[in-house]
C-alpha cells in the first residue's frame, strides 16, 4: 500500500532534509490540494506530520488538520509532538482515526502502552527513526534525531508486542529525504522477526525500482514524501507497482 506524507508547517506543504528545519522546502500547492490529488489516485491510507506541533504541542495547527483528517475514502493517520494523552484525544475528537506517537514511545514506553491498551491497535502507530551502527546495532534516537535516547530497537518491540501493537513507521535516518533508495534489508528483517506488525517502510524512496525492491520484503505500506512532492513518478504509477493484496 502506497502512503502519501505530507508534513505541514503554518498550513503549508513542507519538507525538511533528514529532519533539519533549517533545511526546509516549500511546496506551493496547498495539503487539501494534494490530499484530494493523492485521493484520486488512489490513496486509501494518508500520513501529516504536524511539524509546528512538533515543536510545541501548543501550536498544533487544528485548523489545518481539522479540514484534512474527516476524509470520506482515506484513513488518515497524523503525527506531530503528541506528549499527552489530551494530545491523542484531541486529534481522535478531530477525526484523526490513527495516531503516530514518537519519541515519547521511546523515552516512556509504559505511558503509550497504556493509551494502546486504551485506545486500541488500530488507533496508534509507532514511529520508530532507526539509526544502525557499523555493528549493526539499532538504536533510536529521539526529537528530531538530535537526543541519543540509549534506547535498542529489539528491546523496545518486546515490550510493545506484549501490549497488542499492530503499526509501526519505521525510518532508516540516513536515507529520510536522501531519494537514494531504501534500506531493505532492514525491512526484510523487520518483517521477518516481527510478523505480527503492519510495517510501515520510510525513507529514501526516490524511483519506482526503490518501490519494487520492497514488495518482497513483506512491509504493509510505503511512506512517500518528497519523491511525490517532486514528481519523481506518480503515485498511480507507484500504487501499479505494488501487488494487491
Amino acid at each position: 500500500m502506497m502512503i502519501p506524507a505530507i508534513d505541514l508547517i503554518n498550513g503549508e506543504v513542507v519538507r525538511l532534509y533528514q529532519g533539519d528545519y533549517e533545511q526546509k522546502t516549500n511546496y506551493q500547492y496547498s495539503p487539501s490540494e494534494r490530499q484530494n490529488a493523492y485521493a484520486n489516485a488512489g490513496a486509501k491510507v494518508m500520513h501529516f506530520v504536524d511539524l509546528d506541533g512538533a515543536k510545541d504541542s501548543t501550536k498544533r495547527q487544528l485548523d489545518t488538520l481539522k479540514t484534512l483528517v474527516n476524509h470520506p475514502t482515506m484513513i488518515i493517520q497524523v503525527g506531530g509532538g503528541i506528549r499527552s494523552e489530551e494530545d491523542v484525544k484531541q486529534l481522535l475528537a478531530l477525526g484523526a482515526n490513527r495516531v503516530v506517537i514518537g519519541s515519547l514511545a521511546i523515552k516512556q514506553p509504559e505511558v503509550v502502552i497504556e493509551w494502546l491498551k486504551k485506545y486500541g491497535g488500530e488507533k496508534v502507530v509507532l514511529a520508530l527513526d532507526i539509526k544502525i551502527d557499523a555493528q549493526g546495532n539499532k538504536t533510536l534516537p529521539t526529537h528530531g534525531w538530535i537526543e541519543d535516547s540509549g534506547v535498542n530497537l529489539e528491546d523496545l518491540l518486546v515490550q510493545y508486542q506484549h501490549a497488542g501493537i499492530k503499526h509501526v513507521l519505521c525510518t532508516d535516518i540516513s536515507k529520510d529525504g536522501t531519494l537514494t533508495g531504501t534500506n531493505v534489508e532492514l525491512y526484510q528483517e523487520l518483517c521477518s522477526n516481527y510478523p505480527e506488525i503492519q510495517w510501515q517502510a520510510s525513507g529514501g524512496i526516490g524511483s519506482l525500482d526503490d518501490i519494487k525492491a520492497l514488495v518482497p520484503t513483506g512491509v504493509a505500506g510505503v511512506i512517500l514524501g518528497r519523491s511525490l512532492l517532486e514528481g519523481k513518478f506518480t503515485l498511480a504509477e507507484a500504487i501499479d507497482c505494488w501487488p494487491l493484496p
